[in-house]
């Protein structure tokens, strides 16, 4: 973005128009009171004259004819959102009243505003810093009381506090490095090598710990993946269709109907969970059924929780058969198993049937095996317990710092790297200027993430995704 378009008044609708009762017109800017007054009539005096956070009445005339009475709140800079005059007009929830209103402030000399551009004034004028600044976003389109409460916690500056605290270890390191290269004639050390040893672990736990939490930031965020798998027709739609409590999957007795994967979210217990239901798992000479079924095992290799749907109705030999192979893809350091024995309605009294799936090898605490119909909805509540009960790390109780953002992940993963540099250069014994350039990289990459070293391609990019209005 062209910087001298900061020199502009702007406007946007910062409420869809029609979806209430009211729809509020954000204007920002250094004539953006000015620009109001030529637009709003008012009884008595005029927005440049009033104080700041106060609310005026007045109406919006348009060749003589009432467009709309409005209330115009006042603010002045630095105390507002983008840290300029502003001003918000509220109307009446008209499309045409609120397309009059800008057309109005067009004519009055301001123009329309580009997406995120009042957030990206407010980056700019020092209000936020970029990490609060992309926590706008987050927080208005957070689905879940969890993934509000880490949008809000980096909104307040928690986040940007504990990076800006690491960047404050670096720099001291960095520096002391420095200073020896002014007295390198004199062959002395002004930064302790074991306590910088010490210094670079400490930081360098402190971010892998940041860059793991990603993993539950971006289920916070995205929704955790449950892959939903198995053979054809044993009732893996029907499975999606009952947690929805919704006929979202289309269900046919006709083998393969499922070729695609249909995704669907679902908030349980706080949770936003990602509900995919694959292709069903079989041997097959259709070209677009085996593609679906790769893309079943990509599915399934990429969620955090697989729910295995056995056919009960089937022979053993061929339920062990599935089962092995679904249980030969998980990676059960990062992926919880559920086993879940489909059909259970058609069972007589004797469950025993299922003896023989205990001869699976399958990782401790990182499965669980149970009976579920889900044609009649038996055990699809305690499956939903148990859902939520394996993502009880992402409790919207816990105030824990976590990484939601992937181009914050992948600062925090590079900032890594130049530690371990750092860390393994001093332990070689090599040269202070080698040590410091490595510490120096690590700040840089923390610094991009609070935008405190960033180029304007990279703000167009993160502003650009942003809604008009913020």
């Amino acid at each position: 973005m062209d910087i001298s378009r900061f020199e502009d008044t702007i406007a946007a609708t910062a409420t869809l128009p029609g979806t209430g009762a009211i729809t509020v017109i954000r204007v920002s800017g250094t004539d953006a009171l000015a620009a109001v007054d030529r637009v709003v009539t008012f009884r008595r005096g005029t927005v440049a004259s009033a104080p700041a956070q106060t609310i005026k009445y007045g109406t919006i005339f348009r060749n003589g004819a009432v467009v709309d009475e409005v209330l115009v709140s006042v603010f002045r800079a630095p105390h507002s959102y983008t840290g300029e005059d502003s001003a918000e007009i509220s109307c009446h929830a008209s499309p045409y009243i609120s397309s009059e209103i800008l057309r109005l402030l067009c004519e009055a000399g301001v123009r329309p505003a580009d997406p995120g551009e009042f957030t990206r004034r407010a980056f700019v004028n020092g209000k936020l810093d970029l990490a609060q600044a992309e926590a706008v976003a987050d927080v208005i389109l957070s689905k879940t009381e969890s993934s509000l409460r880490v949008a809000q916690n980096q909104l307040r500056g928690g986040y940007s506090s504990h990076l800006k605290d690491l960047r404050e270890r670096l720099v001291e390191m960095t520096s002391l490095l420095e200073l020896e290269l002014d007295f390198s004639e004199e062959d002395v050390e002004f930064a302790d090598r074991p306590k910088l040893l010490g210094l670079i672990d400490a930081t360098l736990s402190r971010i892998n710990r940041l860059t793991e939490s990603f993993r539950y930031g971006n289920a916070l965020r995205n929704g955790v993946p449950v892959a939903i798998v198995g053979a054809v027709n044993s009732g893996k739609s029907t499975l999606l269709n009952a947690l929805l409590e919704d006929d979202r999957a289309l269900v046919s007795d006709v083998a393969g109907t499922t070729r695609d994967t249909v995704e669907e979210t679902l908030t349980l217990g706080g949770i936003l969970f990602r509900f995919i239901d694959t292709a069903g798992l079989r041997e097959t000479s259709d070209s677009v059924e085996s593609m679906g079924i790769d893309r079943s095992y990509r599915k399934l290799s990429e969620a955090s929780v697989v729910l295995a749907v056995l056919d009960l109705s089937r022979p053993e030999e061929e339920n062990e058969a599935v089962i092995t192979d679904i249980v030969s893809k998980v990676d059960f350091g990062h992926q919880m198993l559920m086993i879940l024995l489909n059909k259970a309605d058609l069972l007589s009294d004797n469950i025993n049937v299922i003896d023989g799936y205990n001869n699976v090898s399958i990782a401790g605490n990182k499965s669980v095996m149970m009976h579920i119909s889900a044609k009649t909805g038996s055990g699809i509540e305690m499956l939903k317990d148990l859902l939520i009960e394996s993502q009880k790390g992402l409790s919207a109780e816990s105030d824990e710092t976590i990484v939601t953002n992937l181009r914050h992940y992948e600062a925090l993963r590079k900032a890594g790297k130049a530690l371990e540099a750092a860390r393994a250069a001093l332990a070689s014994g090599l040269p202070s200027d080698l040590v410091a350039e490595d510490l120096r990289q690590a700040n840089y990459h923390l610094g991009s993430i609070l935008g405190e070293v960033t180029d304007d391609e990279i703000l167009g990019r993160i502003f650009e995704r942003f809604c008009i209005g913020k």
